[in-house]
């Protein structure tokens, strides 16, 4: 934990800072201020559900890896693609990332398009 004297337009801040992941800052007027207190943790993501037995339609779902754009789609519903092959083309930070089949299969569904923005996780394809 660190302690620093701040003047922001001409008022004088003590701030506690504290090291490490999800860490708090406590700024007070006067020295002897009580911390803040630390924020609950986040809960955990909820667990992916497992692929679907049988092959039901879509049973492998394939999904942003990065935040980032659609530049491509490489395949097509009903494509049969080997494990590998890209699916689709995203860009993220002026830089080409293929999104790859994590297995053989037949495209059962696309789930964005060309130029729709994306977050890390999201379900871009799925396949059977």
């Amino acid at each position: 934990m660190k302690t620093y004297t701040i003047t922001v337009n001409g008022n004088v801040y003590d701030v506690t800072v504290e090291e490490g992941e999800g860490a708090e800052v406590a700024a007070a007027p006067a020295p002897k201020a009580a911390a803040a207190p630390k924020a609950a943790p986040k809960a955990a993501p909820a667990p992916k559900a497992a692929p679907a037995a049988g092959g039901a339609a879509g049973s492998v779902k394939v999904t942003a890896s990065v935040p980032g754009k659609v530049l491509s789609l490489e395949a097509k519903v009903g494509d049969a693609v080997k494990r590998g092959q890209n699916l689709i083309i995203l860009e993220a930070m002026k830089m080409e990332i293929p999104v790859v089949a994590p297995q053989d299969g037949t495209v059962a569904s696309m789930d964005v398009a060309v130029g729709q923005s994306v977050e890390n996780g999201d379900v871009l394809a799925s396949l059977n």
